[in-house]
């Protein structure tokens, strides 16, 4: 039903409830196949170098405003820089089984006042993609922003980023729109796709991926036995 103001006007439904979460601020999220920690250049670094040196070519880095990267001292550089971002706050991710770092995800766009924030800055190894690990990665960062209060989760991306226009769909992100010439990076134009998850759709997302994640859902091999999706 649409809520009316004194004037007859259709109004947004009132929050009287509402107060605005803190800033994210805990620094080790620990899944079971993975661990999140915020990001250090001197423990994460060289790691995560090497992890993604081991890909064929550097497709990984087309649609990310920075990358690739030609040596391990202008990764650490670049590492050193985000760690200490006041804007990002980018996570490594550690792979439970070796204690690796194998990738990095980052909150950015953090807004308390209208409880959004938005996730970005994906970057994982051959080692840990299309593994149980990537996809507790992000459960584990949702998680952690729906419990302190946030309303509205972001995914965005390039809109010819086919790969993560699919990841956002198959994570429970409902695509809003396109919004055309929306930056510029590495010289050439980007129109963005944004994609949402809010807190009222957090629920079922959050029993399928748990279901999803459980150990019962994988077989010896470690292949799923129920997609996400039909989770």
């Amino acid at each position: 039903m649409t809520t009316m103001n004194d004037y007859g006007q259709p109004v947004g439904d009132p929050l009287p409830d509402w107060r605005p979460p803190v800033y994210p601020h805990v620094g080790v999220l620990q899944g079971r196949y993975c661990r999140l920690e915020r990001l250090d250049s001197d423990q994460h670094a060289e790691e995560l170098f090497t992890a993604y040196s081991q890909a064929s070519d550097a497709r990984d880095w087309t649609y990310l405003p920075v990358g690739p990267f030609d040596s391990s001292e202008a990764y650490r550089r670049w590492v050193a820089e985000a760690a200490t971002s006041h804007d990002q706050l980018h996570y490594a991710i550690l792979d439970s089984r070796t204690g690796r770092a194998v990738g990095t995800l980052a909150l950015l766009r953090v807004n308390p006042e209208q409880g959004s924030i938005e996730v970005g800055f994906i970057v994982l190894a051959p080692e840990i993609q299309r593994t149980p690990a990537s996809t507790e990665a992000q459960y584990l960062l949702m998680r952690h922003i729906f419990e302190l209060g946030y309303r509205r989760y972001e995914w965005k991306c390039d809109s010819l980023n086919a790969g993560s226009r699919k990841a956002a769909l198959r994570l429970g992100f409902t695509y809003e729109g396109t919004f055309r010439q929306a930056a510029v990076y590495k010289g050439r134009n980007r129109d963005t796709a944004w994609y949402a998850l809010l807190d009222h759709d957090w629920p079922q997302v959050r029993a399928a991926m748990e279901k999803w994640l459980d150990p019962s859902n994988f077989d010896r091999g470690g292949s799923q036995l129920s997609s996400l999706r039909s989770s």
